[in-house]
């Protein structure tokens, strides 16, 4: 029996009860699923943490092509399953935990995968904890070095977009500060148990080597705060500071005094940063 039809199988009979809690779509499609590990680039020598590996469809995969793997599952009812699938691989490590509530990403690398200091982390997200996920990996590990991760379709059109789109907002700058930010293919609804509302997409962050700057991120937060107003209302919302001087700082940087913060690249919200932090205006 293939993965799609043991799921449909298992759904079908009642042997598992979809929770929508945990926002669970079960991806059936075998050709996706290899999509995403070959973007992965993982190998032989990989170690990878997969979240939410569900009926094991990613991991079957994952647990050919790399090292040592590393599950959470924060259902308890999916257990089994996986034990079923892969208790018999001593390469793979199945944490029944909310990932989410880790205390320690890290310190579950050091114990369970060598304590490697190259870390893949491959997941289909649930929808409504993406951000969570993906900043807590960047803010709590120096080990994880990858994200591969299959989100909703406009979330990750957020997440990479460019300056001067509609999806360009704080958060994307935020993402892209850190990591090198590639959007790689849509997934349809169609090939998912139960069927999403919505499309999703596959993107793959590069993490860079620096911790953020969370008194940045305020800042570009204001920059957004009210995304139809100027720049310069923004910031004089934000920090009180006189809307001449925020225009002759503007032009400091060649920038018109009526640009709306969707318009800045990564390098002019540093820029512009760093000129509040040395005049003293945060």
């Amino acid at each position: 029996m293939n993965h799609n039809d043991y799921v449909n199988d298992q759904v079908n009979k009642k042997n598992f009860f979809i929770k929508k809690k945990f926002s669970q779509n079960f991806l059936l499609d075998e050709n996706i699923i290899k999509k995403i590990v070959k973007v992965s680039d993982v190998n032989q020598d990989s170690y990878v943490i997969e979240i939410g590996p569900g009926f094991g469809a990613l991991t079957k995969y994952l647990v050919k092509s790399s090292k040592k793997l590393l599950l959470y599952e924060i259902d308890e009812e999916l257990i089994p399953h996986l034990e079923t699938l892969f208790n018999k691989d001593k390469n793979i490590h199945i944490n029944h935990q909310d990932f989410l509530r880790t205390e320690n990403i890290d310190e579950d690398i050091k114990k369970y995968l060598d304590d490697a200091n190259e870390v893949v982390v491959i997941s289909n997200l649930p929808y409504h904890i993406t951000t969570p996920i993906i900043m807590k990996i960047l803010e709590e590990s120096k080990k994880v070095k990858r994200l591969v991760l299959m989100m909703q379709l406009e979330v990750a059109k957020r997440l990479t977009s460019k300056p001067n789109t509609k999806d360009y907002n704080a958060l994307s700058v935020i993402i892209q500060d850190q990591t090198n930010a590639q959007y790689m293919f849509k997934v349809p609804k169609t090939v998912f148990k139960p069927r999403p509302r919505v499309d999703s997409a596959v993107i793959r962050l590069d993490i860079y080597e620096n911790n953020g700057n969370k008194l940045f991120y305020q800042f570009v937060h204001a920059c957004f705060m009210q995304r139809r107003k100027t720049l310069v209302n923004n910031l004089n919302a934000s920090y009180s500071v006189d809307k001449e001087k925020l225009k002759l700082i503007l032009e400091k940087l060649n920038l018109d005094d009526r640009i709306r913060a969707e318009a800045l690249t990564l390098e002019k919200f540093k820029s512009l940063y760093n000129i509040f932090k040395e005049e003293g205006l945060m």
